[in-house]
């Protein structure tokens, strides 16, 4: 299918989907780096309460905080 017919497709509102080959799609500046932090218990558990409270894992709260104060650092 050419380009032209697969932008009247998403132009007009239908799934392009199909059309597409996501298997070597990649995420600018998203990649990602495992890392080992120690945290007190203390923390550990006041992140697990509020992770529980939200209804999402320690490590998504965790990206969020570290994330949220990182933008403000950068302001």
């Amino acid at each position: 299918m050419k380009a032209e017919e697969i932008d009247k497709k998403f132009d007009a509102g239908e799934s392009i989907v199909e059309y597409l080959d996501i298997s070597k799609d990649r995420r600018p500046k998203q990649a990602q780096k495992r890392v080992n932090v120690d945290f007190p218990l203390w923390m550990i558990h006041l992140l697990d309460k509020e992770a529980k409270r939200l209804g999402v894992p320690r490590q998504s709260i965790i990206k969020i905080w570290l994330a949220e104060r990182l933008q403000q650092s950068a302001g």
